[in-house]
């Protein structure tokens, strides 16, 4: 039996994403800013992990329409010119992540705006002391489960203060509803499930995910950190064009090794078209060489809901990697040994 396997039940928190969603929205409905951002021109999203992730994924719905330079930083520093015209978002679910304490100790030393979204922690304390602007969000899931809890509220800071211009709850909404149709299929354990399936053939491989760098490389870090994650499996990720530039060639030697890999390539209607054809002539030559691959793309009446059903059918093949080797998928044990090590050193 699966709960015998899933014993914090991981399944209901993938199960949950659409209705996390719709509660995000209510939350960012709610968002009410308070200080004054209105000489920004550069965007931080500071985090780790799955708070981290959720600035990818809003640049990779919104990019089009942000109209500053937006970052993403993953670690303990900040650029020297960040200032008092630049907005650092600090982004961490148990508001205790070490290097994102760090990002916001420097950024109030250089006298950014900041503000937060936290369930609450010594970021909501800090931000509190200062009268930084925090947004508490549901506490209780694992933090790579709460991304609609990470990126949604910042798609409602960034509307709020006017960085974009497109209200996105239509869209999420319609988001939601294609997820929800869709996941009582990716959610059985059986054949006429094609995640099931994916995931008996990749279970004992090395997945190396590929995506164009323009609209799907989030979701090749997602799929990646959630195969880790969940499925305890190690999985890499490249973008192209990128990789016809350097990886490509490193497909000549170790040639006995290639069995253990399987190429899952993220595609969409709407990548540029010359990605489109550097995918399908890089994975003509993979096949010359006897490379098994899977060409991924889902349904949707848009890109942006394409990519969160993207997202969704990641999280269910992690999770049927990680019920296929009979490992729990929730524990996290090597993050919180590692966490324990650091702890002891002063």
């Amino acid at each position: 039996m699966i709960d015998k396997i899933d014993k914090d039940n991981m399944y209901q928190s993938i199960w949950d994403f659409p209705e996390n969603m719709e509660d995000a929205i209510k939350l960012g409905d709610s968002i009410s800013i308070n200080n004054d951002y209105s000489n920004i021109n550069k965007i931080i999203v500071a985090g780790m992990g799955g708070s981290a992730i959720g600035g990818d994924v809003t640049y990779a719905l919104a990019n089009d329409e942000i109209r500053v330079p937006y970052f993403v930083i993953r670690g303990y520093d900040i650029p020297r010119w960040v200032d008092s015209s630049t907005l650092v978002i600090c982004s961490s679910y148990s508001g205790n992540t070490e290097e994102t304490i760090d990002v916001l100790e420097k950024a109030v030393t250089q006298g950014a705006k900041i503000c937060a979204i936290t369930t609450g922690g010594k970021l909501q304390k800090v931000c509190e002391k200062y009268n930084y602007d925090v947004i508490i969000i549901p506490s209780g899931l694992q933090p790579r489960a709460a991304l609609a809890f990470s990126f949604i509220p910042l798609l409602f800071i960034l509307y709020k203060l006017n960085i974009i211009s497109t209200d996105f709850k239509s869209c999420l909404i319609s988001a939601s509803q294609l997820i929800k149709k869709n996941r009582q299929k990716y959610s059985n354990k059986n054949d006429n499930n094609p995640i099931w399936v994916l995931a008996k053939t990749i279970y004992n491989r090395v997945p190396i995910i590929y995506a164009d760098s323009e609209r799907l490389k989030t979701g090749a870090v997602r799929l990646k950190g959630q195969i880790c994650e969940n499925s305890k499996m190690l999985a890499y990720h490249s973008v192209y064009p990128e990789m016809n530039h350097n990886e490509i060639v490193g497909w000549e030697n170790n040639s006995k090794l290639f069995s253990n890999y399987f190429i899952i390539w993220l595609l969409d209607s709407e990548m540029n078209e010359r990605n489109k054809a550097r995918q399908k002539i890089v994975m003509n030559m993979l096949s010359e060489i006897s490379v098994d691959q899977f060409m991924l793309e889902v349904p949707g009446n848009s890109f942006k809901e394409r990519f969160l059903l993207l997202i969704h059918y990641g999280d269910w093949l992690s999770y049927w990697c990680a019920i296929l080797h009979k490992t729990d998928p929730s524990p996290i044990r090597n993050i919180i040994k590692l966490k324990n090590k650091l702890s002891e050193i002063v």
